[in-house]
């Protein structure tokens, strides 16, 4: 059985949760946070991130080359496209979404959603990049109902958990929900994504996770 390790709190996780359960993968849970320097963890995942799994065949971390894997191993509900170009253009928005919208938003959770510091110029420097990175987006993604088309794939797994947190964190960094402010309607695709059993359970464990550490915190 493939075992998840991680927190259900990073949406890379819940990526990664979302395909196997949209895949109905039996898989088990294991709580390991980011930052490890525990050598069980870095065997795993050298540089101590989340998510990795374990496997009868050994470990492998990074989400993207986890679901690839799984797409693979696993081919039934396919999560991509049978044409090999259609697939690739799955994957290329997945690639705009994890790495020129979160990773360039990720600059601005510590005073987002931390209880950092305001810091003026990091909100500039990354509302500048994002807006860039944004227009470029919505070139690619349809919204048809999907993001990729008609059909629900592995980017609307990485589009689900990972939109909002861009929008929300320049919202409350930047003063504008910059994805809403390009004239991408992107609630209505949520709830729609909100819908599937998948997405309500990581939503839910989410939000149970967070709840736990509030109240430990409190």
């Amino acid at each position: 059985m493939i075992t998840l390790c991680g927190f259900s709190v990073s949406n890379y996780y819940s990526k990664v949760k979302m395909v196997l359960l949209e895949k109905g993968i039996p898989f088990a849970e294991e709580a390991v946070k980011t930052g490890s320097k525990d050598d069980a963890v870095l065997s795993c995942s050298p540089l101590g991130k989340v998510p990795f799994i374990r496997t009868e065949h050994g470990a492998m971390c990074e989400s993207q080359v986890i679901i690839d894997y799984l797409e693979v191993a696993y081919p039934n509900p396919p999560l991509v496209p049978a044409d090999a170009w259609q697939a690739a253009k799955v994957r290329e928005l997945i690639t705009f979404i994890d790495l020129h919208l979160e990773l360039v938003a990720r600059e601005l959770y510590p005073q987002a959603f931390f209880g950092g510091e305001k810091d003026e110029a990091t909100a500039a420097r990354v509302r500048k990049k994002l807006e860039k990175n944004i227009a470029g987006f919505k070139r690619l993604a349809k919204f048809s109902p999907y993001i990729a088309g008609d059909r629900f794939t592995m980017a609307d797994c990485a589009a689900f958990v990972s939109i909002p947190l861009v929008a929300l964190a320049s919202k409350v960094a930047c003063g504008e929900d910059l994805i809403a402010a390009a004239g991408i309607d992107w609630k209505p695709y949520s709830r729609l994504i909100g819908e599937r059993p998948s997405a309500q359970r990581v939503v839910a464990d989410r939000k149970a996770e967070q709840e736990r550490a509030a109240a430990k915190a409190g």
